[in-house]
Formats: C-alpha cells, structure tokens, sequence
C-alpha cells in the first residue's frame, strides 16, 4: 500500500467506541502509522484502556442524545481531526450527527449507512438482484419451513436463529421486535472484505469463510480467492450503493450452492486483520480516503487463516526504576532468545528503567551475548557471578526481579522485599498502549 499524495503533517484521529473487535482492529492498524495519533473513547471500562496511549472514559452510549456533546468537548480537548465510528450503532448516529460534530467522521455517505443499518431497508433497497434470499414481509406470507429470522437492526448473531414452523414463528415475532425472516440458508457462511477508493471504484474484495464465529465474531476465518460469482456481487452492490472506504457484506449458499446475500456493512470488520496482515490495510486506506490521497494497494495474499482468542492484558501498582534479569533459561529459553522477555526489555529500556543483567552463566557473558545477538548495551551493567553466589546483595530497592529460579525468586523476594518474576508473569509487564 502507498499513498499518492503526500502527507505534510500527523492527523489526530479519535475511535468510538474503543474497546469493540472493530476499535481494537482499527487500533492494530494504525498504531505504528506515521500520519496518525490515535484516540479511544468508550462508554463502560473496557479493553481500550489497556491499548490506547490516551483514552477518555464515561462518554455517553452512541444512542444518548449527550454524545455529540461529550464527544466534540474531546475533539476540542484534543484537536481531534477525526472520528472513526467503531460499532454499527455509533456509525449511524455519528453520520447523523456530521453537521453537530466538530471534526469529519470516518464514514460512507449518510444514505449508505442508513440503508445497510436495516437489513429489510437493505434487501428492498437491492430488490430483484438475483442474489438476495427470498425474503418474507409477515409470518403469513410464509411458504414453508424452516426459515431464518435475525432482527432487522442488529449485529453479530444476536436474535438470530432458524424456525422450524408456524407457532414457533408467531411466537418469536410477537416480542416487539422488526425482524428480517428470510428463507432458510444451509451452506457455508462467507464474508467478503471491500475497499471503494474515493473515486468510487472497487479496487479490493478478499472474500474469507467463516469457519467457527463466537459471540457474533468470526474467529476462525479462512481466506481464499474469489470466483466470479463473489465478484459479479461485490461489484453490483458496489454500483448500487456509494461507500468511502473499507466495507464488507456477508453471504451464505442455499441449498443448491448458489450465493445469498445476508448483510452489508459500511465499516470496518474486527478480522479484516486477514487482508492486513497480506498488505491491504484497510483501516489506513479508508483514511486516505478521508484525506484526499490517492492509493496503491499490495496484496501478498499470504495471510490465509487467522485463528482468534482471548488474550489477556494486565493493570498493575507496581513502580519500579531498576529491572533485574537472569540470562540461563531466562532471557535464553531452549536454546533460543526469549523473544516475549526482549520485548519488555526494550519496553523498560524505552520508559528510561535500569536493566541490569545478573547472572551466575558457567561461560564468558560476552561471547554468549554475541551468540545470541544479544547486544550487551541493552543492559546498564552486566553482573557476573560465581555459581554458588547470593544475587541479593547487588539488588537495590525500587526493583523488579525476573528468574526461572523459584530458589532465587525467593531468596530475592524474602530478602529485599521486591516483586519477582516468572517467565510465565512477564507478559503481566507488557504496556500495549500506542
């Protein structure tokens, strides 16, 4: 990916709300980015504060008419540039509120994010493209069973579910709800990820299957490439509907193996991670587009699958100004440098902390540094010691300790009363705030 026109100077860009997949997605994309400085709201404590260097909690839900408020007071606060809409509800109600708003929001035109907001909207919108289900305006109008309804306004899986006959149905859609009820789709689900550049042409579309979902999520997702048939789609809606950006659109195959149509998006999508980890940085060119730059895009097509999970991410009270470091089965593990202990060793070297390598290793630190392509600058000093020697009295209050050693662990923390470390508690350490 390359810009055409160049850039003169850092954009500030504000995400809300920052701690959805779809935040921490446009996060992971834009965190090393030399043209942005990146912002999180939210509304609720979450996982934002854990990964945004700046990150303004208690901001109203996007459905409270207090947003727009709270929101331009951190746009002036922080000469905000831009905001880019992190969830569904928030796209619509910032894109209704682009007049109020004190900086441009990330964002296709209004009447595209109204219309792929409501899935009914949407499927009447495209009516008679040969890709659309069949799709039924009540229960009576249905035909036979089973049949798939999901709300009509909604995300990920919620609500969503098959019928498999009339009482059923009049049940579920007796609770208030607007539903889409749709004709029954047994294949394989896919999702196809977009890129409309400024000018209105298509220049992406990646289409991944989604192999196991988990709350609405695909976190196994298999891309593959496109056949004609999700071609002639992404193009057709593309001509129908005007985006400014990443988009994408979900499709499932009935049962003869032809492609329907389930949903569009005019957002980013949490594992479009997919398409930017082969070169195509969505969250980026989207920018771009807001800037007025005009873009290459490379695809590697190297990043196949992508497999998600939990990850965990620490808040701690300790402060600290020295870091104490074994070298034997510490920052080497195996044979190999323990890379999850280097990163925190730069992470401490880039907070200004004092690194100090103690070790008892049986052959010149030095020469086994070097082997390793350790640079022994990472460390303030380098304490050698003799094999039966106590670490205890060369550590200095206001430190940490980090060893394999339970025995040295210990000793250290009985001793001089400091936190001691674990390979397994280091990641426990590690701020992944940018």
């Amino acid at each position: 990916m390359k810009e055409v026109t160049r850039m003169s100077e850092v954009k500030n860009v504000l995400v809300f709300p920052a701690g959805t997949e779809i935040a921490l997605e446009i996060h992971d994309a834009l965190k090393f980015s030399k043209f942005v400085r990146l912002f999180g709201a939210t509304s609720v404590p979450c996982h934002a504060e854990f990964v945004y260097a700046v990150c303004e909690e208690n901001v109203p839900n996007a459905d409270d008419p207090a947003l727009i408020d709270a929101l331009n007071a951190i746009i002036d606060k922080y000469s905000i540039d831009y905001v880019y809409p992190a969830h569904d509800s928030a796209l619509l109600s910032l894109a209704r509120a682009q007049a109020r708003l004190h900086a441009p929001v990330v964002s296709s035109p209004l009447e595209t994010v109204e219309i792929c907001r409501s899935k009914n909207k949407t499927y009447e919108f495209l009516k008679g493209a040969p890709y659309l289900p069949q799709s039924y305006p009540d229960a009576a109008s249905v035909p036979g069973f089973p049949v798939f309804i999901k709300p009509s306004v909604g995300q990920g899986a919620v609500g969503a579910r098959r019928i498999d006959d009339m009482p059923h149905l009049v049940e579920a859609l007796s609770d208030g709800v607007e539903y889409a009820i749709c004709e029954y789709l047994p294949g394989d689900e896919f999702t196809v990820d977009c890129f409309t550049d400024r000018h209105g042409q298509l220049r992406f579309a990646a289409p991944r299957q989604r192999m196991r979902i988990r709350a609405g999520i695909s976190v196994r997702s298999r891309r593959f490439a496109p056949d004609e048939g999700i071609l002639s789609i992404a193009r057709d809606i593309n001509s129908r509907l005007a985006f400014n950006g990443a988009w994408f659109f979900q499709l499932k195959k009935n049962a003869a193996g032809e492609y329907r149509l389930m949903e569009i998006a005019p957002r980013i999508a949490g594992t479009m991670c997919v398409a930017r980890n082969a070169g195509v940085n969505m969250p980026m060119l989207t920018l771009f587009n807001m800037f007025g730059c005009d873009v290459g895009i490379i695809d590697n097509a190297n990043a196949e699958l992508v497999d998600r999970a939990f990850i965990s991410r620490f808040e701690t009270d300790i402060s600290y100004d020295t870091v104490y470091v074994d070298f034997d089965d510490t920052v080497t593990v195996r044979g190999k440098v323990n890379t999850v202990l280097m990163m925190f060793l730069y992470q401490a070297r880039n907070a200004g902390k004092r690194i100090v390598l103690l070790t008892k290793h049986a052959r010149d630190i030095a020469q086994s540094l070097d082997e390793y392509a350790v640079s022994p600058r990472l460390f303030d000093e380098i304490v050698h010691l003799d094999p039966g020697a106590d670490k205890t009295p060369y550590i200095r209050p206001n430190s940490i300790f980090i060893d394999d050693s339970f025995a040295e662990r210990k000793a250290v923390h009985d001793s001089c009363g400091i936190p001691v470390f674990d390979l397994d508690m280091v990641e426990s350490l590690l701020d992944w705030r940018a």
